[in-house]
């Protein structure tokens, strides 16, 4: 399907076909991961860190705005609404 960037890889770095094909395959599916999906994630995560609330919906919002597609900008009460409801 991305032929052309699998045969890039795979001349540019030490990555065989197939597993360029699977880097390719690991990054499209990251980033189509729905804003909501994300922020749960990220939130699960950030709190694994040992993170607070107050620094995690902080750095999830300035985070969205580096996604591929970067969704509106959300408030923090609109971060917490994803979150828990």
């Amino acid at each position: 399907m991305h032929d052309e960037l699998v045969d890039h890889l795979s001349r540019s770095t030490p990555l065989s076909r197939g597993e360029a094909l699977r880097v390719i395959q690991d990054v499209l599916a990251y980033f189509d991961e729905s804003t909501e999906d994300y922020v749960r994630r990220r939130h699960r995560e950030l709190q694994t860190q040992g993170l607070v609330n107050s620094e995690i919906f902080e750095r999830i919002g300035a985070d969205l705005k580096y996604r591929a597609v970067a969704p509106p900008e959300l408030t923090l009460r609109q971060l917490r609404r994803i979150v828990y409801g």
